[in-house]
């Protein structure tokens, strides 16, 4: 028995295009699907919790603060390479910048910076459940390290102060 007959038929069943044509249409119903209803089956596999956490930009300069007074993050959503994620900025706060300085006699004191600020920024995303390494925008999220900090039109690497799960 031939795979192909004399009339371009595969098995004496199909046309070899009617074939190609049927599989692309399958390919394009089945990419559809997978687009409409992974979310929902990715939560019923891995149920979903909140983590919230914390950053902080430590010793932001005049210009840094000044920028985002200017341009508040509140709302936005964090950037991974050319794409946003589902990671949104919840707070930014402006805090003062406490450093440890040595005093004439010796002493080691906090003192307050009189020109730098610390930045602290809240983000909330969903990771799935008991996870052992949450990620958040393509990186690892653990208190201590740091983390590229990016919207559409801000950027800053903080080290991450805590990270709590809801």
């Amino acid at each position: 028995m031939k795979i192909i007959d004399e009339k371009g038929r595969l098995f004496k069943v199909i046309n070899i295009v009617d074939l190609i044509v049927l599989a692309a249409a399958l390919l394009v119903v089945g990419g559809i699907v997978w687009k409409l209803f992974s979310p929902a089956v990715q939560n019923v596999v891995a149920p979903q919790v909140k983590m919230i956490t914390v950053m902080r930009v430590r010793g932001a300069t005049p210009f840094l603060v000044s920028e985002v007074n200017a341009n508040p993050q509140t709302g936005k959503k964090l950037v991974a390479g050319n794409s946003y994620t589902d990671a949104v900025v919840t707070n930014v706060e402006i805090v003062p910048y406490i450093q440890q300085v040595t005093t004439a006699d010796g002493r080691i004191v906090d003192a307050l910076d009189p020109s730098k600020k610390d930045i602290m920024v809240t983000v909330e995303a969903y990771v799935p459940k008991d996870t052992p390494v949450p990620t958040m925008a393509n990186q690892e999220v653990r208190a201590g390290r740091t983390f590229t900090l990016k919207t559409q039109d801000f950027e800053s690497t903080p080290i991450i102060e805590s990270v709590r799960f809801e």
